[in-house]
């Protein structure tokens, strides 16, 4: 799989969302983009002391945000508006401050409403898996799947 910054996913940033928006002073402020596999997205993130929980590590409830982070834009991507109903974390390997990672989500499984995704944070370093995680989402509405695109997609996904 490719990981090139000159795909990227044409989000709106100008509000608040802790993970993507880039009005939120105390923010992650991820930027997505698609890779050479069509269910698969990612971004990359540098650790900082701001996100700490144990010295030198990231905050383990940091780590379930990126996760979750990265599975839910992997559906808006595709146009699929939903939001987390169930989520499994591991942990296999500090995220160390100062170490730049890699997100990546994966669309697994489409079944109507239910939808199945997996994340992973990586090393970019040295590609090794920090953290990884599987999650069901559930469709939202139509009418609210109409309103999150115009706010938050420059242009709708293929």
């Amino acid at each position: 799989m490719r990981f090139t910054e000159a795909q990227p996913i044409r989000a709106v940033n100008d509000h608040n969302c802790f993970g993507c928006g880039a009005l939120n002073p105390a923010g992650l402020h991820l930027q997505f983009y698609a890779t050479d596999k069509p269910d698969t997205i990612w971004a990359s993130w540098l650790p900082t002391v701001a996100f700490e929980g144990y010295g030198g590590m990231i905050h383990g409830g940091i780590i379930c945000t990126l996760l979750d982070e990265i599975m839910t834009w992997s559906l808006y991507s595709k146009n699929l508006w939903a939001v987390t109903a169930k989520m499994q974390t591991s942990f296999r390997k500090p995220v160390v401050v100062g170490q730049p990672v890699r997100l990546i989500g994966t669309v697994t499984r489409v079944r109507g409403r239910i939808l199945e995704v997996h994340g992973e944070i990586r090393s970019e370093a040295d590609d090794v898996l920090l953290a990884d995680a599987d999650a069901t989402f559930i469709r939202v509405p139509e009418s609210q799947a109409d309103e999150w695109t115009e706010r938050y997609l420059i242009e709708s996904a293929t």
